[in-house]
């Protein structure tokens, strides 16, 4: 009868070799050398062998529990946590989660095996590397901060949907700052980056994607093809460099999605549901990541800048427009006007050009040569006031349809096509208003009561249906 048996490769390994030795074709020192044992242990094996065959240089700890092992009432409690509260955790970040809030040492390797015999978790086959020609990282901290804007459900439908701005370092990993914003726009990219450079000084350059927010991607030789996000930080001395494809600034893409399954996760825990509970709660978070992510740069000299006294952040992250004064020193500006105080330098403007400034937050600066100018605002766009016509019999059905056509998709809503995107939180002038959503409404059914056609009358009997009403 033939006996099958189950051999790993360094057994088989020391099978041909001290198969050599019990010929005599191989002597002991060679075979310590090729074995890596000690000559006690390979006159060991080579009894074995001679005793039992080949079936004595098979591990006898094979089918047995390893010493190691964790107890059932510990793996039964491991695993009840796991599937109680982080089910759609990957094991590596699991375990650091049992580490952190429940003191339960266990190893992500372990803690996977765990997983994958309760179903909680499935192997997964290893990928194919995709080979992209590697670039080195950077020397020192702040000689390259990589930028990017990932929209994702971070809340998980608890919130709205957002964007996650992020800003981390090439030299280290390190995330420099995560704000939360309703949208990728100049003016949230504004809002990052004061607080990034406000928190550790001026870098050397940005190295982000083609956004509008950092490139005009339709520029005319009329301009001089940069955008607000760059003229301000061109003012700042910092420089813009746009990647050409997403694997070029592959760092900060890896981050998104190292948050994408992290941070979720963390303000799941945290029952965070809100833009404003998510810019109060990353800080923290970040000082957590950076501590298992971050590594040390090549060269310990920081290249950040610490602002000079000329830099007023403030005052360049603005969007700035150029406009002409008229006689009547009035300033036109998406769709309102601009009324300048009569004083003795906005007389001597007239005819002149002046720079309408909006700050991220919505207040509107008139400057001429860095002087605020003061001024009076009058807003074009009217909304209809229904209060006034409420007495009027006659109109007051045609202005009750105008209303509701103008809820719907009102006159002048968005006031110029090139003005920036505002958020929800911002005041003044432009800031935007939250209008109820609604059903297209048909125009045809707006009036009542509704117009019926009913049968053709003789000339006869409209004369007297006339007769009738007039009399009445």
């Amino acid at each position: 009868m033939t006996a099958v048996m189950t051999m790993s490769a360094g057994e088989i390994s020391r099978f041909d070799t001290l198969m050599r030795v019990d010929r005599r074709e191989l002597r002991i020192e060679d075979a310590m050398a090729l074995l890596g044992l000690a000559r006690r242990q390979v006159f060991r094996l080579l009894g074995r062998l001679r005793a039992d065959g080949p079936a004595g240089l098979i591990s006898r700890k094979r089918g047995r529990p390893s010493n190691r092992r964790f107890d059932d009432a510990f793996r039964a409690r491991v695993i009840a946590i796991v599937r109680e509260r982080y089910a759609d955790f990957g094991p590596t970040l699991a375990a650091e989660y049992l580490a952190e809030a429940h003191g339960i040492r266990i190893s992500h390797e372990a803690l996977r095996k765990l997983m994958i015999e309760a179903g909680l978790w499935t192997a997964k086959r290893a990928k194919r590397a995709q080979v992209h020609q590697m670039r080195d990282r950077r020397g020192r901290r702040g000689e390259l901060i990589q930028v990017d804007g990932s929209d994702h459900d971070w809340f998980e439908g608890r919130g709205p949907r957002c964007s996650l701005l992020v800003y981390i370092d090439d030299a280290t990993s390190e995330l420099m700052h995560l704000e939360m914003a309703e949208s990728e726009s100049a003016f949230s990219y504004m809002r990052a980056t004061t607080a990034c450079i406000r928190r550790h000084g001026k870098p050397v350059a940005l190295y982000s994607d083609k956004h509008g927010a950092f490139r005009n991607n339709n520029a005319t030789a009329e301009g001089d093809g940069m955008t607000h996000l760059g003229r301000a930080l061109k003012a700042l001395d910092i420089e813009i460099i746009c990647a050409n494809s997403p694997q070029a600034k592959g760092r900060v893409e890896r981050a998104n999605g190292t948050l994408q399954d992290r941070l979720v996760k963390a303000m799941r825990l945290a029952g965070i549901s809100s833009i404003a509970e998510a810019n109060a709660f990353l800080p923290a978070y970040m000082a957590r990541h950076n501590e298992r992510f971050a590594c040390p740069p090549r060269d310990p000299q920081d290249a950040h800048r610490m602002l000079a006294p000329r830099d007023d952040v403030d005052a360049v992250m603005v969007w700035k427009d150029e406009r002409s004064v008229t006689k009547s020193l009035a300033i036109h500006h998406n769709k309102a006007m601009f009324i300048l105080d009569p004083t003795p330098l906005a007389r001597s403007l007239a005819g002149k050009r002046v720079h309408v400034c909006e700050y991220p937050d919505g207040r509107i600066e008139i400057r001429h040569h860095d002087k605020a100018l003061p001024y009076r605002v009058f807003d074009k766009m009217r909304q209809v006031n229904q209060a006034a016509i409420v007495d009027s019999k006659h109109l007051g059905a045609a202005l009750a349809m105008a209303q509701a056509m103008q809820a719907q998709n009102p006159h002048h809503r968005k006031r110029n096509n090139n003005e920036p995107a505002r958020s929800s939180a911002s005041f003044g002038l432009y800031a935007p208003t939250q209008q109820p959503a609604g059903e297209k409404i048909d125009r045809r059914r707006l009036c009542t009561p509704k117009l019926k056609r009913g049968p053709r009358l003789s000339n006869d009997e409209l004369i007297a249906r006339g007769l009738g009403e007039y009399v009445r």
